[in-house]
């Protein structure tokens, strides 16, 4: 309710053209022997490259099944897409990070729902309670998704 509303969600659309141009110079640099397009230590490598790290077996495996049969890796246009995934995906992360930030004026690590209808009676006074604890629910469930993603 609270993160869609509030636009914090990625928005889908067109990556911007400095980071395509950056995503396929690193493609193409990362694409040896100029095949068309990336084997899975490519795949594997490139991702370093933008992301600075590397990838598990789970997410190379899965973007490794969405090839084409016909090709032995990841062709320009299916990396641009999983790259644009992961960036709205690191987008995504940061903004909730940023709102946790916000919330924890006691720079505690963690939220209260004190925090939460303290944070709420500042910014929207006349918020019933029953949304801000709906809020905190959502936030509460989005935040622990992000940590466990984050180890």
């Amino acid at each position: 309710m609270f993160l869609s509303e509030a636009g914090a969600r990625p928005r889908a659309g067109e990556a911007s053209p400095s980071d395509r141009r950056k995503w396929v110079e690193v493609f193409k640099a990362c694409d040896e022997d100029n095949k068309g397009y990336l084997s899975r230590e490519d795949f594997k490598v490139a991702i370093v490259m933008l992301f600075g790290y590397k990838p598990s077996k789970i997410e190379a495996d899965a973007v490794m099944s969405s090839v084409n049969p016909n090709t032995s890796g990841v062709s320009l246009e299916g990396f641009l897409n999983v790259v644009k995934r992961k960036k709205e995906a690191q987008l995504y992360r940061n903004e909730i990070r940023h709102i946790f930030t916000a919330f924890d004026v006691h720079y505690r690590g963690f939220l209260t729902l004190e925090d939460f209808k303290r944070a709420f009676s500042q910014v929207a006074p006349k918020l019933p309670a029953r949304t801000v604890l709906e809020v905190f629910r959502e936030f509460s469930s989005a935040a622990q998704i992000v940590l466990s993603h984050a180890m």
